[in-house]
């Protein structure tokens, strides 16, 4: 007797191609979006950017990656926000394609809005209001070109974009927050290793030194949670929109990167003291300047996310009892 072959399962290359076609082959008018979109990115090539004393390009596109590429790629998650947006937005292609699609010319108003900003950005030479046109009209001919049923599918993934601005260098506003944010690091620092572990530490400000100064580091702006703050709300941002249906669930998530990132920045501070009071001023450093150590806030915000993932699940109702057996 013949044996039936066994149907091997697809490669992943050929399922994800075969998911691919099938989507593409599903979604309509598409001409008209990419053709919208590509003259939308021309745009912003060619008139994106005024500010030349600072890079001397017109490309918006340009300015953003020599300002994700400044000061060691402090704004680098940037590059990676557009990629995220796009994981998502495949992740959730089902939804997507399932809603009713149509051309909606109402949406011609959220592009006018979109290139006022783009124009007001580029007559007060502010280019991360250019970003938030850039992204805002994209999200606009989504809604022109599909509806606006799938505007509210896909605003979760749309509302990403708002990572790719670089905040660190803003200015007033974010050195004002850093500053305090510093001082909360140092403090926590220094009250943990001279009153809790006996440590020779002393704080002035956002100094921490010992007192015959063999040591000292400054708590700065990058180590004061500023940096890994945007990271981690990125993060709680997408866990809290993936996981969790509820709205409160959802703000929750977010709200816990502060604090996850100031924790995480904290123990990150105290790794060098430690090191340093320790085996001396080389071994502190060698933490400070360390590309794995710099990974120390990242961990505990990641089991402090999953840890409140698992706190928020609706937990599934207990089975009733069993009855009792009745006596014979």
């Amino acid at each position: 007797m013949q044996s039936a072959e066994k149907q091997q399962p697809p490669a992943p290359l050929q399922q994800f191609t075969a998911d691919f076609a099938d989507a593409w082959d599903r979604l309509p008018n598409k001409g008209f979006f990419f053709t919208l979109l590509a003259a939308w990115l021309l745009l912003f090539q060619f008139l994106g950017n005024a500010t030349f004393g600072y890079v001397d390009t017109s490309s918006l596109f340009r300015w953003m990656y020599v300002a994700y590429k400044g000061n060691g790629w402090e704004e680098g998650h940037g590059l990676l926000i557009p990629l995220a947006v796009l994981a998502l937005l495949w992740w959730k292609r089902g939804r997507l394609l399932a809603v009713e699609t149509r051309i909606w010319w109402p949406a011609l108003f959220l592009l006018a809005g979109a290139l006022f900003l783009q124009m007001l950005g580029y007559v007060v030479q502010q280019p991360r209001l250019s970003i938030v046109s850039l992204y805002f009209g994209i999200y606009a001919l989504t809604g022109l070109a599909w509806g606006p049923a799938w505007m509210r599918a896909s605003f979760f993934p749309m509302f990403m974009f708002i990572f790719c601005i670089p905040f660190a260098t803003l200015g007033a506003p974010i050195t004002t927050v850093t500053f305090y944010m510093r001082m909360f690091v140092a403090k926590t620092v220094a009250t943990i290793g001279s009153n809790l572990m006996g440590f020779d530490v002393v704080r002035t400000g956002t100094q921490l030194y010992n007192s015959d100064h063999s040591y000292g580091y400054d708590v700065a702006a990058a180590c004061s949670g500023l940096r890994s703050t945007v990271s981690i709300l990125a993060l709680s941002t997408i866990f809290g929109f993936v996981s969790f249906d509820k709205n409160w669930k959802r703000l929750v998530m977010i709200a816990s990167a502060f604090p996850l990132a100031m924790l995480g920045n904290t123990i990150r501070m105290m790794c060098i003291i430690i090191a340093a009071e320790g085996w001396g001023k080389n071994w502190g450093d060698f933490v400070h300047e360390n590309a794995i150590c710099s990974i120390l806030p990242y961990v505990p915000a990641f089991l402090g996310l999953m840890a409140l993932d698992h706190w928020l699940r609706d937990r599934p109702p207990s089975p009733p009892p069993k009855p009792a057996p009745s006596p014979v």
